[in-house]
């Protein structure tokens, strides 16, 4: 899987065709800040609610946490389903809300 770290992501976001972004956190975290355009799939829902991704296992696919760790585990099992773009933001929504959108909070 690949990794990336926040400012590499606002160039991935700048092209076309953009990736799918996944935010894996529980719905009470995301009052501390959200990508515009993500897709929110808790974690502990992923094998539920697999089907919000489509059937295209090639489409590129962001995956976001509060620290990078919770986003890297659903990459790795994603990539076990076949699916072959997979990346996970580094340092998740902390390094975004630190070196992107500073109007975000730290938790």
């Amino acid at each position: 899987m690949k990794q990336i770290i926040a400012t590499e992501l606002v160039d991935l976001m700048a092209n076309s065709p953009a990736p799918t972004l996944v935010d894996v956190r529980e719905q009470h975290e995301l009052i501390h800040g959200m990508i515009t355009g993500v897709i929110t799939i808790p974690m502990q829902e992923f094998g539920e609610q697999l089907h919000q991704l489509g059937e295209d296992q090639g489409q590129t696919i962001v995956l976001i946490c509060r620290s990078g760790k919770r986003s890297e585990h659903v990459g790795k099992y994603l990539e076990q389903l076949g699916f072959t773009d997979v990346i996970n933001l580094s340092g998740g929504m902390n390094a975004w809300a630190t070196d992107v959108d500073t109007t975000m909070s730290v938790y």
